[in-house]
């Protein structure tokens, strides 16, 4: 499984209709405000069509245009390319001539496919968000088996990291106080 590194937009204008691809790397609680932030990035547009697939939850929409000519074509394309934790949102200024129902399905599976040309991919690897707690006197040897993918630290009585970990590595702290706080997909160039 993988997801894109870098954010890509891509264009494309087809019988004077632009289709303006965006796509990016998103956990699902950002996925409602991106949308929103598109809307306002590109107003005026005439639809504003999207698909995502984050873990095991995947949606698209259609936003107007005909039943299945848009939001699915674009699904289906981040199906076949094994993407996760990904967003497409294709943005459609329309330019006065109908497409039909292939002529949309055509152009939104291009606008996406054009738009993953120029992205970067990295591999997605199962692991969990911990909330591990500690004492001082394992400061090191925890840094070491975290090597670096702290995301916070709490000193009081004791310590308490909230990490990201992979899930082969989790054995590695059985010995320690730790609660999964979610299970995640990790880049792994993290």
């Amino acid at each position: 499984m993988k997801t894109i590194k870098n954010i890509v937009t891509n264009e494309i204008v087809i019988k004077n209709s632009r289709f303006i691809t965006i796509v990016q790397n998103i956990q699902k609680e950002h996925i409602q405000s991106t949308l929103e932030n598109i809307k306002k990035q590109y107003p005026k547009a005439t639809h504003y069509c999207y698909a995502y697939i984050c873990e095991n939850d995947k949606k698209c929409s259609d936003d107007n245009e005909p039943s299945n000519t848009a939001g699915m074509p674009m699904l289906n394309v981040l199906e076949k390319e094994n993407l996760n934790n990904i967003l497409a949102i294709t943005v459609r200024y329309f330019g006065g001539i109908k497409l039909g129902a292939g002529g949309l399905v055509r152009a939104y599976t291009k606008s996406l496919t054009e738009a993953l040309k120029k992205a970067e991919f990295v591999e997605l690897i199962l692991g969990y968000r911990i909330k591990l707690q500690f004492s001082y006197s394992d400061e090191k040897q925890i840094d070491y088996l975290l090597n670096g993918k702290i995301l916070e630290k709490d000193y009081s009585q004791d310590i308490t990291y909230i990490a990201l970990i992979k899930k082969e590595d989790l054995e590695k702290f059985y010995s320690y106080s730790y609660e999964i706080l979610s299970e995640l997909y990790i880049e792994n160039y993290l």
